[in-house]
């Protein structure tokens, strides 16, 4: 396997597959203002701190003071580093006007100044900016290349891992001479480019002799913390999964998810017109990971972190207590202050930086705008992809049209409700001159949930569900409902009431037939009782019959035995 040199640079690290090629040239070209001097310098200071590899950089445009006072807004100390020996700064001043052509020209002096800085610090990593600058005296094109071929070798032979920037062609041209990226072994295009007056910059990887890397273009942006490249993170689909759940903070809205919430580190999609109450169901899921003990971070990009404390109040959710906790940040910018890539990179930036557990963006829709579908996919995904791979819980709101009325067209234009683990739709619904909303789960991945619609209720007392009734093909809900709950209610108590009448009637009816049966029980007695009395005398009237015509008796005769 080709060895590599990481660069320490988040995202490139990734798109290349490990770094650099190790003990080779790399050539990063691009036109002015792109970016690659201050990715050779972060390439030279990462491996200093990180990796343990000196390095020499070796300017023909920026002195040491100057580059040194450049650099520092990034927070890398050159001095230091060059006190502590790990990085050596040599500026060669190369005057054009001062240059003739007079026999055979080389770059002999330049290899033996560099050598000697190698040499002085044991440097593994080796920057040349610019070739422009080096060769701006030189009009003869056979020898420059042949001069070109002879750095590249030589830096080879010497295994020092190089950068060496140069400046984009003219048209469609790579290099200004052509030559460069044909002689190095990796060749890095950075590009800056205004689309809708918003500057994006990207990064490509032309090419990478011996080994796979990413061939897309891919955001970066300069930030306060250096060179970050936003790559997919996820192309084989293999980050981790988790099977813990986490509770909303919405009781209610558990126990259409099982009883139990969202599992860890899923996508909640959270979509509606406006008004159905998107962030505010954000911001209790914020609010409940802050509960937990975990922290969480609220990217807003309609209201300012004031407006959203203020806000989320007036239904009982206390956002600044968090953030006085340092268990929360809020940030608010506008969507135009940056292209969408940038947006997204600065979300990297800040979840690295925090690493919290949940994270909300609210709402996506309004990143999304100013572009299509074609370019805003690719970024969403990247975000999710890199949210999931980090075991983070992510919210997502989007604004959708009120003219949207079947479920499955609510996709909210962005084609990422797919992605998505958990789908919550809110509706506003208008019955009887009023307006109140309404939630239901569209989908929830792993989980048995609930079909059923509920009445999203937000009052100063908090969040809450409540069943909706129906009448015919009606969903009723607020005074409507409220009012066929009374209706309800007093049926009920009605009916109640009819219940317990014929009950005491049908047993006032019980004891009247019970009367009677034992009226009929003592009447039969009776008779019986006065059958066997007949039936006695009748008896005895025989028996003295039989008495009075035995021999000897009264009035008898008395016959002789024959």
């Amino acid at each position: 396997m080709l060895p590599k040199a990481r660069t320490g640079i988040d995202g490139l690290d990734e798109i290349t597959g490990g770094g650099l090629p190790a003990g080779r040239p790399t050539l990063v070209c691009g036109s002015a203002g792109c970016g690659k001097t201050m990715l050779a310098m972060e390439f030279l200071v990462r491996g200093a701190t990180q990796y343990g590899e000196p390095g020499v950089f070796m300017t023909f445009e920026e002195n040491a003071a100057e580059l040194t006072a450049n650099v520092r807004s990034l927070g890398f100390d050159l001095d230091e580093l060059a006190a502590a020996k790990m990085i050596a700064l040599d500026h060669v001043h190369v005057e054009r006007s001062e240059i003739e052509e007079a026999g055979d020209y080389d770059l002999e002096g330049l290899f033996i100044r560099l050598g000697h800085a190698i040499d002085t610090i044991g440097a593994k990593r080796v920057v040349l900016d610019t070739l422009e600058a080096l060769f701006a005296g030189l009009p003869n094109h056979a020898i420059l290349r042949a001069e070109l071929r002879r750095l590249f070798r030589w830096l080879k032979d010497r295994g020092m891992t190089a950068i060496i920037t140069g400046e984009k062609g003219d048209g469609n041209a790579i290099t200004r001479h052509g030559l460069e990226e044909y002689v190095a072994d990796c060749v890095i295009i950075l590009d800056q480019r205004i689309k809708e007056q918003i500057s994006t910059r990207r990064l490509r990887v032309l090419k990478y002799r011996g080994t796979a890397h990413g061939m897309n273009e891919y955001p970066f942006l300069i930030g306060e913390h250096g060179f970050s490249v936003l790559p997919i993170t996820s192309l084989q689909l293999d980050h981790p999964v988790s099977a813990e759940r986490v509770p909303t903070g919405i009781a209610r809205l558990d126990e259409m998810l099982e009883g139990e919430g969202v599992f860890r580190a899923s996508s909640v999609f959270v979509t509606g017109s406006a008004g159905t109450g998107k962030s505010s169901i954000a911001a209790k899921l914020v609010e409940a990971a802050c509960q937990r003990g975990e922290r969480a971070l609220f990217f807003a990009y309609e209201e300012s972190a004031a407006q959203i404390i203020r806000n989320m109040l007036s239904i009982n959710i206390d956002l600044a207590t968090w953030v006085k906790k340092g268990l929360l940040q809020i940030h608010s910018s506008r969507p135009t202050l940056y292209g969408l890539e940038q947006h997204l990179v600065m979300m990297h930036e800040s979840v690295n930086a925090f690493r919290p557990t949940m994270v909300a963006v609210d709402p996506i829709s309004n990143l999304t705008l100013a572009y299509d579908d074609a370019d805003v996919n690719p970024t969403l995904m990247r975000l999710i992809d890199f949210l999931k791979q980090k075991q983070i819980t992510a919210v997502f709101t989007s604004l959708t049209s009120e003219a949207m009325v079947e479920p499955m067209q609510e996709n909210s234009q962005l084609g990422v409700s797919s992605l998505m683990d958990t789908w919550l739709l809110l509706r506003n619904v208008e019955y009887s001159g009023e307006r109140n909303r309404t939630i239901f789960v569209l989908k929830s991945r792993g989980m048995a949930h609930s079909n059923q619609v509920r009445e999203f209720v937000l009052s100063d007392a908090g969040i809450d569900l409540v069943d909706v009734h129906l009448s015919g093909d009606r969903v009723l809900t607020g005074r409507a409902r409220i009012a066929q709950e009374e209706d309800e209610r007093v049926a009920l108590s009605t009916g109640h009431a009819d219940h317990l009448r014929t009950l005491r009637q049908l047993e006032s009816k019980q004891k009247t037939i019970e009367a009677q049966i034992a009226a009929l029980q003592a009447e039969s007695e009776a008779v019986h009782l006065a059958i066997g009395q007949e039936s006695v005398r009748a008896a005895d009237q025989q028996i003295l019959a039989g008495t009075k015509r035995q021999p000897g008796g009264a009035g008898g005769t008395q016959r002789k035995p024959v």
